[in-house]
């Protein structure tokens, strides 16, 4: 079955902390920083993501482009990022497609759940990306140590050996 994860993209910004900090310094870098995240998520997880943006404080007519691998909409000047997710929930439901939606406005979830898509608040994936970023992180570390030493050995042993490196 394939996965497609729709994300209310400043519902994401507005909820999640580092990217709340980072909006009150630098809108653009912050919606910059969840498509970095959210391409890793993808990444790690082998789904599509699409990430949709009101058209605040983006000048002209609806976009859409890929960045990093994630797809990203800024909507009509007129339209929400609720209104076309929920076009998009429609459009792209099938009997083989399992869709996602990402955010927390509670309308929004109840709507697209009719649609068929399944919930996940601001919180549970701001959870999940964090997970997916541990197990990214600990994949690269393995890399390393494979492709410094020539060794290829277990997660419990890598772990025996970063605790003798720290001295516990």
């Amino acid at each position: 079955m394939k996965n497609i994860l729709l994300v209310d993209g400043y519902n994401m910004i507005g909820d999640w902390q580092v990217l709340r900090e980072l909006r009150d310094i630098d809108f653009e870098a912050a919606r910059n920083r969840l498509v970095e995240l959210l391409a890793e998520y993808q990444a790690a997880k082998g789904i599509r993501v699409i990430i949709v943006f009101d058209a605040y404080l983006v000048q002209g007519k609806k976009s859409q482009y890929r960045q990093s691998g994630v797809e990203v909409i800024y909507t009509a000047k007129n339209e929400t990022a609720d209104e076309h997710i929920e076009k998009l929930s429609n459009e792209l439901k099938g009997r083989k497609i399992q869709i996602h939606v990402a955010t927390s406005d509670m309308t929004e979830q109840n709507v697209v759940f009719g649609n068929g898509a399944l919930r996940k608040s601001a919180r549970e994936l701001e959870i999940e990306v964090g997970i997916a970023k541990k197990v990214i992180e600990a994949d690269v570390q393995k890399t390393n140590i494979i492709r410094h030493t020539g060794l290829d050995v277990s997660e419990s042993v890598l772990e025996k050996l970063e605790r003798i490196r720290r001295g516990l």
